[in-house]
Order: structure tokens, then sequence, then C-alpha cells
């Protein structure tokens, strides 16, 4: 495996030419403004996607989403044998509760 970061002598035994062209200082100074720009909306773009009420928003949007597909064919019918059961389900839970606080 060779050794890419070592720069290897030219075949008459001097050192290897440097680029001609090198940025001038004004260059750089804008290629830094350019990735600070980047940055502070990469970083702006993260907080408010980390935000506790963005996830919310996006986690409430999900499970309305899923819960629609449920319970709705693609043609938006309402498929009544999914909400059945979801609603058996419902009194199930229900009146376990019901029946927990009897008891204890």
């Amino acid at each position: 495996m060779s050794d890419t970061t070592t720069p290897k002598p030219q075949q008459n035994g001097s050192a290897p030419a440097r680029a001609e062209s090198s940025k001038s200082v004004a260059e750089l100074q804008a290629d830094i403004d350019a990735a600070r720009a980047r940055l502070a909306g990469t970083v702006d773009e993260l907080h408010v996607r980390t935000a506790p009420k963005e996830i919310v928003r996006r986690e409430v949007e999900s499970a309305k989403t899923k819960f629609t597909e449920a319970t709705r064919t693609p043609s938006g019918d309402l498929r009544t044998e999914r909400v059945a059961a979801l609603a058996a389900a419902a009194v199930a839970l229900i009146g376990l509760g019901a029946l927990r606080r009897r008891r204890g």
C-alpha cells in the first residue's frame, strides 16, 4: 500500500513542484464566509427539527396518517370491519379498566 501523504521526489531528485495557482486571501475569505453561511443554515434547520413542538407535530401527523390508512380505503371509503375491531378493542380496554377499579 502506498503512502499518499508523503510527496514522492521527481526523477531528477528535486522536490515536487507546488501548485502554481494558489488562492488569494480574498478567495479564501469568501470560501470561509460561504462555509459559515452553510453551517449556520444547517444549525438553524437542526434546531427547528429537534424542537419539542416540531417533534410532537410530526408524530401527531404520522399517527393521523396511519389511522387514516388503517380505517379508510385508498378511494376514501370507511373500512367498517377495521373500525368495528378498533371500537371493540376500545370497549374491551375500558371494561378491563373499570373491572380493575372495582377490584383494586
